[in-house]
């Protein structure tokens, strides 16, 4: 009988243990997209109130720059973006002529966001945000949890990298690099 009872008991527990396993699948997604997928568009507002798409970038790699002037982490890292924009804005790459950055703040203080674009000098002209905080569509749409956070993409819209910081930006870039 001790048999049996053992078997019923582990039987129950591999059910249940199964059940749980299949569960936290569905409720538990890694945050944004892999490497290699195709970049979702992004079309929100920039300070003057113009809508930039990120699709109007097509053709060059790009950064998408998810940030906030309130987050210490991001206004660190700007100077390496500033750096890296202007080392290879111009160059040529595999899939892609130039190199530019989509900024998406996620501040909800219009004033805060223009005044640290400003004071960081980040001189590209693609920043846009939609003033929702961490409710921002944008942010959601890339599964974004913590910021900074980033994606590289290609000239044709596939993620090439992402998470990329300071020297790992660099070498990202160099790497895509026509020679």
């Amino acid at each position: 009988m001790k048999i049996m009872d053992t078997i019923k008991k582990f039987k129950a527990s591999f059910f249940l243990g199964a059940i749980i396993i299949i569960t936290a699948g569905f409720m538990f997604k890694p945050a944004g997209f892999a490497i290699g997928s195709k970049a979702p568009d992004l079309a929100y507002k920039s300070p003057e109130g113009k809508v930039i798409k990120l699709s109007s970038l097509k053709g060059k790699l790009v950064l998408i720059d998810f940030w906030a002037s309130w987050c210490g982490p991001c206004r660190r890292e700007n100077p390496a973006v500033v750096k890296a924009y202007e080392k290879y804005k111009d160059k040529k790459f595999v899939n892609g002529k130039g190199f530019t950055v989509y900024s998406y703040s996620l501040d909800k203080d219009a004033n805060r966001w223009k005044s640290a674009i400003k004071q960081d000098q980040l001189t590209w002209e693609y920043h846009t945000s939609d003033l929702k905080g961490w409710s921002s569509e944008g942010a959601k749409l890339y599964g974004v949890n913590s910021i900074p956070t980033n994606y590289l993409i290609d000239g044709k819209g596939t993620i090439l990298a992402k998470n990329l910081r300071g020297p790992s930006l660099d070498a990202a870039l160099e790497k895509h690099l026509k020679k």
